[in-house]
């Protein structure tokens, strides 16, 4: 069996990854029609936790739990938590097309965050490219046309979050283990909700609760999946793979929640693309970046 070259093998199993995870969106946005985003967290993240344990004892690398960098790993922790309840929201209330639009803002805001906290600095069409961007989400979002909604808000706080959060694994780089990166955010997520659950809680039957245990294999192997890609291939073969995302949502939201995209919102989506692949062709993500 031939070996494939490593860029395409990275660029395959980046394209695995963001289809999962686009999948995972899709089934967040189905359940919350019916249950609160924090019983969908809860259950979701406890149903992470046996996958997490299998790929901690399948790691041949010796070691501990214990974070060497801790107050980095705390700050990981605060934004999955936060993170994860605005995304899912963002998720459940908004149009697929309408969420991904302000998530793929995400890189955008690497590059102006690399600049305070890594000391990167913005040449001028990268910032030309950040304003492009920025204006696409305005063309999707129209203010003034379209009635704007708090998930709007929290989607725009959600795509800050998770660049916060890459930004913090490139400042970190590899001094931690895998096992420690994905259990200690999962831990203080789960625990968070755990203790909302009672005021949202509703009978689940057993399909929607295979939905969920089908979230958390969605998840975990789409980070597994991404880290590898990364380990694989450059930045520049495996990051824009992410732009699936939005081909994955138009259809599913056409086929299942009846979600149309006009031509604003294609115009609008188009540019936050081509301005998220240019920066990503002149900065690089970090090598072992995991998607909260």
């Amino acid at each position: 069996m031939p070996v494939l070259p490593p860029a395409l093998r990275g660029a395959i199993l980046s394209l695995l990854a963001f289809s999962l995870y686009s999948l995972n969106d899709v089934t967040v946005k189905f359940l919350g029609q019916s249950y609160n985003p924090i019983q969908i967290l809860f259950f979701s993240g406890m149903a992470g936790f046996p996958l997490i344990m299998l790929q901690m004892m399948a790691d041949p690398v010796p070691g501990t739990l214990r974070p060497v960098l801790w107050k980095f790993t705390a700050a990981r922790m605060a934004i999955v938590t936060v993170n994860g309840l605005t995304v899912s929201y963002a998720f459940t209330v908004l149009p697929l097309s309408q969420a991904y639009a302000i998530f793929f803002l995400m890189p955008l805001f690497i590059c102006v965050l690399a600049v305070p906290l890594l000391g990167e600095k913005i040449d001028l069409p990268r910032g030309l490219a950040v304003v492009a961007g920025l204006a696409g989400v305005l063309i999707v979002l129209r203010p003034g046309f379209l009635v704007l909604h708090w998930a709007h808000l929290a989607a725009l706080s959600g795509a800050a979050l998770g660049a916060l959060y890459y930004i913090i694994l490139r400042k970190t780089g590899g001094q931690e283990r895998m096992a420690v990166i994905m259990l200690y955010p999962l831990l203080a997520q789960t625990g968070a909700v755990a203790l909302l659950l009672p005021f949202v809680y509703q009978p689940m039957p057993a399909a929607h609760l295979g939905l969920l245990g089908l979230m958390a294999v969605e998840g975990f192997a789409g980070s597994l999946f991404i880290v590898w890609a990364y380990r694989a291939a450059p930045a520049v073969v495996a990051a824009p793979m992410q732009y699936v995302q939005i081909i994955v949502a138009t259809l599913f939201g056409t086929l299942y929640f009846d979600e149309k995209v006009d031509g604003y919102t294609g115009l609008g989506i188009a540019m936050i693309i081509a301005a998220g692949l240019f920066i990503m062709t002149r900065t690089n993500p970090p090598s072992n970046a995991v998607v909260p």
